[in-house]
Order: structure tokens, then C-alpha cells, then sequence
């Protein structure tokens, strides 16, 4: 029999901010059992070691004190509302330990006050809250520019990349007068722009198993912008020994995923997804793209998770997984669960500190290929030479379209070992690719099916433009 119960707003956090539950039980006993072991944070806060209520809760049915009967046998039917209320500090004393807000900020967050789920006590979490961002890319720049825009009053930022003109297209924290500046300097200047009152740290560094526990434990929620596997699982890790919330997005071409990891109150990164796929298995956005509206609807999600989380409102998404298609405009939801045996946040965690995440993804040093690769101004020279050279393009179609080295035949990557028979096994071959790194793949497909000249070409067809052809477009 479905039985309603009441959160008090002390206890939203431990039941993912919600103000009420659906819940089975035919006493308040069982009701409250169900409580705790669906949401487990709750115990200590409601039990004491004997298992007995404890005395500073007391707790109502249909607004009827029960105080002076056995309020755990007291018998509940379908319908009934059961309220907890624990006994809090007047809660003046709270208040005062949040920074105020002057007239400026009273007039630039109006819209904020005026909402009942905000009001002035919400702004004031907002601005004492410490939000730190992993990535100051495609998810890092909605994300940021949300959150200083509604007066999370620190945001921290880590990142070690420069701008770059190919980030634009989806990276709006930056512009084209910052081209060649640091992200983190860039993204500095567009936050005290939008909201000076914003302290922006800023940590111009790879996060590494070095450093990421130092730099999150400073934090009350941590939102993941990153774009690679091995910080990922980093990120997760460290969020779980330091018991913070991890804001999860993800993007690849025309979809997108989020959720909130939370392992005191649901399933971490891990439970989702155990192990990574193996290395190259799933192209980076440079290499598969992405659609550059994406990052800023689901960095948007993460900076609105991010928000809920400080104001203890609303439903999060800790124990979903959001998914997103662009091309269909739909949303779809997963339920997920945290894993027992998860090696970070199950019953017996076998991480117990940060491990080395790159060798855990399969990210070694980059193999020798001593001889393997050629410099776009030595393959001009030897073209120049009318030495014979068969160029293949192994890029996918549309990006052939973009730019091409003349002669150069196009058989993408996955389609090589259908097409190895198109090609002279005795002729000299050079691959090439965007940047290199999946000519080096083709190289050790030929060099694997007897191809002996086989030569990648170093910086790909991106190099080719910058040292030898000039006016061939760049992307």
C-alpha cells in the first residue's frame, strides 16, 4: 500500500532533494525501514545503533502526533501521509553562516529571489557554494557561463589547453581575440565579464592521480567536462573518496548523455561502466566531430544539476542516465543502479586510492614507429623528385571533401582490409589522416597483411596544409 512521506528539508540532500516519497509499508515502522534501505544515508540521521528512532525525531501521521503511542508499530493505509520532524537549530544560525548579498547582487539576481524554490536564502547558497569545472571546452563553457551567470560565488576551472580557432564553432566561452590564449586566461576574462562577482581558481594543469584529490577536496561539487576516458575514470574516483558529487555530461556527434554520480546516495561512474573500451575504439570529437549546439544543451543540464545540487531541490539525476539525440530531438531515461561489487563504491572497494588511470585505459607511451613515419616537407621533396608514391587517404569521406593531397586515393579505415587487394603490395606507400594517428593504424594493417613499404604520414593532411600547401582549407 502506497504510503506518502514527507522530507524535511534538512533531509532532502540524502534523498536526492526530493520533498516526498511514494512509499510501501503497512506501519511506520516498515515505512520507515523502506526509507533506509532505499535511501541508506538516511539511517544514522533517523536510528540510533540500537535501531530505535531516535529521540530528536518525531514523526506524524496525517498530522497526528504519535509521540504517545508506539510510533513504530502505528498502523498506516494507502492514502496516509507520514511527516518527519527533526528537531533543527531555529535555523537563524544557518542563515547567518551564509554570506549576504549586497544591492547589486540583489538587483542582478531579482529573477533568482522571486522564485519560491530560490528566494534569498537559495542565492545565498549559491554564492557560498564552490563549484569546480573539469574542462573549459565544449561542456565547460555553457556549464561555466550558466553557473556564474545564477552566483555560484567560486568556480573553479582546471584546464592546460590554449584556444584554438577550430574550438569556436562550439566552445563559447572563448572568441576569436582569444585564439592562442590559454583557456583558463580566456575563460577568466568572460566570467568577470559576465559576473564580477564570481571568484574564478583557476588550476592550468592535466589533472593527474597526483593532484585531482588536492584540487577537488576543496570543492562542494565537481562538474565533468572532460574528453577523454582516463580523466574520467579519475574524476570518479577521487569523487567517491572524497564522498562529492560528480555532474557527468558526454558528447559525441549528435548525441549526448548525463547524469549525476553520487555514490553516498546512488551508483558511481564505475557501476555505469566498468572498464573503458579499448584504446581508439571510440573516436575523440576531433576525429568523429560533433554537432556544436550539443555541448551547450547538455552543459546547460550539467550546470542545472549543478544548481539543484546546492539548493537542495528538485529531482537529480543520481540513478539515471539522461540520454539525448539530436537528430531525433528525443530524451530518453535509464534507470541505473550502483553496482555491490563496484571496486570504488560497492560493499568491498578494492580502490582505496587514485590509481595510474592511463595504464588502467590502456594508455601507454606511444609505441616507437623508428622509420615508420615520413614529414610532410620530406614527402614533397620526394614527390617533387618523381619518386613513385602511392598516397592513401584513409579519412572518412566528407572530411576527403573538406581538403585532399593531390593524387591521393581515398579508402577509409575501416574499409582497409576489404580493400587491401586495390593496393600494390611492392609499391611504396604513405597513409594519411587528419592528424596522423589513424594513418599510424592503417600502417600496421598493410605492415600486418605483408606490406613492406609502408610509410604514415607525421601531422597528417592538418600538417600538410600548415608547411606545404597553404591555401588547402584546415579543420
Amino acid at each position: 500500500m502506497a504510503v506518502t512521506v514527507l522530507i524535511p528539508m534538512p533531509l532532502r540532500p540524502f534523498v536526492g532533494g526530493k520533498d516526498a516519497l511514494e512509499l510501501d509499508g503497512g506501519s511506520v515502522g516498515e515505512v520507515l525501514e523502506q526509507l533506509t534501505i532505499e535511501h541508506s544515508g538516511l539511517r544514522k540521521h533517523l536510528f540510533g545503533d540500537d535501531g530505535r528512532l531516535r529521540s530528536f525525531v518525531n514523526v506524524y501521521v496525517n498530522d497526528r502526533d504519535i509521540r504517545q503511542l508506539a510510533q513504530q508499530q502505528t498502523q498506516v493505509a494507502a492514502g496516509d501521509t507520514v511527516s518527519i520532524i527533526p528537531s533543527i537549530a531555529g535555523g537563524t544560525a544557518v542563515a547567518d553562516t551564509l554570506p549576504k548579498l549586497s544591492h547589486e547582487e540583489i538587483l542582478r539576481y531579482s529573477r533568482h529571489l522571486i522564485l519560491p524554490d530560490v528566494g534569498v536564502e537559495g542565492q545565498r547558497k549559491l554564492k557560498a557554494a564552490r563549484v569546480l569545472l573539469i574542462g573549459a571546452g565544449g561542456l565547460g563553457s555553457p556549464a561555466a557561463l550558466y553557473l556564474a551567470a545564477a552566483g555560484i560565488g567560486t568556480l573553479g576551472m582546471v584546464d592546460f589547453d590554449v584556444v584554438d580557432k577550430t574550438n569556436l564553432q562550439r566552445q563559447i566561452l572563448h572568441g576569436t581575440q582569444t585564439v592562442g590564449v590559454p583557456k583558463l586566461e580566456s575563460a577568466r576574462r568572460r566570467i568577470e565579464d559576465l559576473n564580477p562577482n564570481v571568484q574564478v581558481e583557476t588550476f592550468e594543469t592535466r589533472l593527474t592521480s597526483e593532484n585531482a584529490l588536492d584540487i577537488i577536496r576543496e570543492f562542494d561539487v565537481v562538474a565533468d567536462g572532460t574528453d577523454n576516458f582516463a580523466t574520467r575514470y579519475l574524476v570518479n574516483d577521487a569523487c567517491v573518496l572524497l564522498g562529492k558529487p560528480n555532474v557527468y555530461g558526454s558528447i559525441f556527434r549528435f548525441e549526448g548523455q548525463a547524469s549525476v554520480f553520487y555514490a553516498k546516495e546512488g551508483p558511481c561512474y564505475r557501476c555505469l561502466y566498468p572498464e573503458p573500451p579499448p584504446p581508439g575504439l571510440v573516436p575523440s570529437c576531433a576525429e568523429g566531430g560533433v554537432l556544436g549546439v550539443l555541448p551547450g544543451i547538455i552543459g546547460s543540464i550539467q550546470a542545472m544539476e549543478t544548481i539543484k545540487l546546492v539548493l537542495g531541490r528538485g529531482e537529480l539525476l543520481i540513478g539515471r542516465l539522461l540520454l539525448f539525440d539530436a537528430l531525433r530531438l528525443k530524451f530518453r531515461e535509464l534507470k541505473l543502479e550502483r553496482d555491490p561489487d563496484c571496486p570504488v563504491c560497492g560493499r568491498n572497494p578494492t580502490i582505496t586510492s587514485l590509481i595510474d588511470y592511463e595504464a588502467f585505459c590502456g594508455v601507454g607511451p606511444e609505441p616507437a614507429y623508428d622509420g615508420a613515419e615520413v614529414t610532410v616537407l620530406d614527402l614533397k621533396e620526394e614527390l617533387d623528385a618523381g619518386k613513385p608514391i602511392a598516397i592513401v587517404d584513409v579519412r572518412e569521406p566528407h572530411e576527403y571533401e573538406i581538403a585532399s593531397i593531390p593524387g591521393a586515393r581515398l579508402i577509409p579505415l575501416g574499409e582497409l582490409p576489404e580493400r587491401l587487394r586495390e593496393l600494390d603490395d611492392h609499391a611504396e606507400i604513405v597513409t594519411h589522416c587528419h592528424h596522423g594517428a589513424r594513418s599510424l593504424k592503417a600502417l600496421e594493417i598493410l605492415r600486418a597483411a605483408g606490406f613492406s613499404k609502408v610509410r604514415s604520414l607525421k601531422g597528417g593532411i592538418d600538417a600538410w596544409a600548415v608547411n606545404v600547401d597553404p591555401e588547402m582549407p584546415r579543420y
